[in-house]
């Protein structure tokens, strides 16, 4: 049988969400029925070090998105690919408008966010008038999929829901030999946060959650970097809060998210957050804002964590105080998102979506 040839196709491999997924994707898919390749914008990132060698890696050195698509149909029209996946959403929506240029390959778009939440540019939204030219598209979570039905009428029968996977081997062996970050400080309790530093992860909301946390002896790590560190920074001196630390990015986030009394997610949208389901895969318990984006398909309450509001700051802080001071099993937490988002579990979903593609 002829191998089915896939294109997936990315910014670049830097160590965010839906590049850790595509990465996934590639390393894993089935080597008798399907040969992966990665068209990268810019061939640079982390998740590059992890990505088995038997990718091919297509680079089409282009720093901005806008400028990256004539190469990529270049690309596309000269490779001849059974199949298209678009894995980056802004990419997704330039590319539905050529499409039927290529009646011969398949079309996938695999959406990270809650579209309307996320893109407010008018000359993007302008292309999701296209986006039905796609032969199918992925959603993270059932508020993604609801989003793109109602707000830009996107057929259902297009639609297939497919959360995020959890590769419970690459984190085991990350964590195997972490020891506790010296920064966890004896005698305190440690949460800890992860993301970019941007408006759409709330962090500001959880520093007004933090100072009504002062004369507690919780500490909060702030992993991640963005466009937002100068401001948050200043917010932080702002509110006084010394218990409050900034880390930047990290190598091995694992080993924090392993040794944390709780973790919180602060988002105000997300599309099926990666670093929710990852902490659970470390056995720590997890209070998230209720927010867009899969939380309650994740969360399973008392369980693997709790949901709130996080603008409710004196309600939000009291809870964090109450699960501190709770114990949870780390067993159950773990099994809680193994047995539904495990890395085998979802590879298939994904093996079927291309081979149905493909009849």
């Amino acid at each position: 049988m002829k191998k089915i040839s896939v294109i997936f196709i990315l910014p670049d491999l830097e160590t965010g969400g839906a590049e850790r997924i595509v990465t996934t994707i590639a390393n894993h898919l089935s080597r008798d029925r399907f040969e992966p390749k990665i068209l990268l914008l810019r061939k640079q990132g982390g998740y590059l070090k992890i990505l088995n060698k038997d990718v091919e890696i297509i680079d089409i050195n282009r720093e901005r998105i806008r400028h990256s698509l004539k190469p990529i149909l270049r690309e596309i029209y000269r490779r001849k690919p059974h199949i298209v996946f678009s894995g980056y959403g802004e990419v997704n929506a330039y590319l539905s408008l050529f499409i039927k240029v290529f009646p011969k390959t398949k079309f996938i778009a695999r959406e990270t966010n809650v579209v309307s939440q996320h893109v407010t540019r008018k000359e993007i939204k302008f292309f999701y008038n296209f986006y039905n030219n796609y032969d199918t598209i992925i959603a993270q979570s059932d508020d993604m999929k609801n989003d793109l039905i109602l707000n830009f009428k996107i057929r259902p029968s297009k639609i297939v829901k497919i959360n995020n996977p959890v590769d419970f081997d690459f984190i085991d062996g990350k964590v195997k030999t972490s020891h506790k970050p010296e920064c966890f400080k004896y005698g305190y309790k440690n949460v800890v946060t992860i993301g970019n530093l941007s408006a759409r992860k709330g962090f500001d909301n959880l520093l007004k959650v933090f100072s009504r946390l002062k004369n507690e002896n919780i500490l909060l790590h702030i992993l991640g970097d963005g466009q937002d560190r100068e401001v948050l920074h200043q917010m932080k001196d702002f509110l006084g809060l010394e218990h409050v630390i900034f880390h930047g990015r990290q190598e091995n986030p694992y080993e924090f998210l392993k040794y944390a009394d709780l973790f919180i997610l602060s988002s105000r949208y997300e599309g099926f957050p990666n670093v929710l389901l990852e902490a659970g895969a470390c056995g720590t318990y997890s209070l998230a804002n209720n927010c867009p984006g899969g939380i309650s398909e994740i969360i399973q309450h008392d369980i693997n964590g709790e949901i709130a509001n996080i603008e409710n700051y004196d309600d939000f802080s009291q809870k964090i105080i109450k699960i501190l001071h709770e114990n949870h099993e780390n067993e159950a937490i773990k099994n809680s998102i193994k047995s539904r988002f495990s890395k085998d579990i979802i590879l298939n979903q994904y093996e079927k979506v291309l081979l149905d593609l493909m009849k």
